[in-house]
């Protein structure tokens, strides 16, 4: 008895633990802020309680509710509020900018030289003159402002308008023909046909992915991988 009611728990926790994630919103780890961390891992931890807790486990799971609650408080009153988001979420702060260090910034991001350079060399800035500004954001990451000089030429730049892109619409997966996805893409099976013997197939069940780029009208086909790569390129 004791191990079914294991089970159920935790197929009720995952449940909840589901349907809060859910109500609180999806972020990635990295877009975290220390609130939604430190609100993340309490729920974690009293959704794994609540999943053993053979006595009293109502109790873990009002505690898992009351904490995703305020969560999803604090997102509205910091959605709402400029004053509660820089008090509850924080603020950015400018670390450099022009050529000049913000020392006490640094102090307020625990963030000393050491590792500020780091973070400048994973940006691929390895000379801080390239940098015009860095910005120290609220989820711990370091967003830069490279020097004019320095950015990546745009097409803009060379009075260029290239043909903007689209996602590609797959429309053939694991040999099977999508036609709800080929009926998106403005073509047919005979359509589909053709294009695919122009490239040396017979049959879909020939083909392991396909997708349309839809600016060009362009099939796009991957086979089946006939040889085994034995080789590792990484090692």
């Amino acid at each position: 008895m004791e191990i079914l009611q294991v089970i159920l728990t935790s197929l009720i926790s995952i449940i909840t633990l589901f349907l809060l994630t859910k109500l609180m919103g999806n972020k990635q780890v990295s877009q975290l802020s220390m609130f939604d961390y430190i609100i993340g891992i309490s729920i974690g931890s009293i959704a794994a309680e609540f999943a053993t807790d053979l006595e009293n486990p109502e109790r873990s799971l009002i505690a898992t509710l009351i904490y995703a609650v305020c969560a999803y408080l604090v997102s509205v009153v910091t959605g709402k509020s400029t004053h509660m988001r820089k008090l509850i979420i924080g603020r950015p702060l400018i670390l450099l900018d022009n050529g000049k260090l913000y020392r006490k910034n640094l102090k307020k991001a625990r963030i000393d030289m050491s590792d500020f350079l780091t973070h400048c060399r994973n940006k691929g800035f390895f000379d801080l003159s390239q940098i015009q500004t860095a910005v120290f954001e609220y989820n711990g990451s370091i967003s830069i402002l490279p020097v004019e000089a320095n950015r990546p030429l745009e097409p803009s730049d060379m009075d260029l308008e290239p043909v903007q892109q689209k996602l590609h619409i797959n429309v053939i997966l694991d040999g099977n023909i999508n036609e709800e996805n080929l009926k998106k893409t403005g073509n047919n099976k005979v359509w589909l046909e053709k294009e695919m013997s122009k490239q040396g197939f017979h049959k879909a069940k020939e083909v392991f992915f396909g997708c349309v780029d839809t600016v060009a009208n362009r099939l796009i086909l991957f086979p089946y991988e006939i040889e085994n790569n034995t080789s590792d390129p990484f090692e």
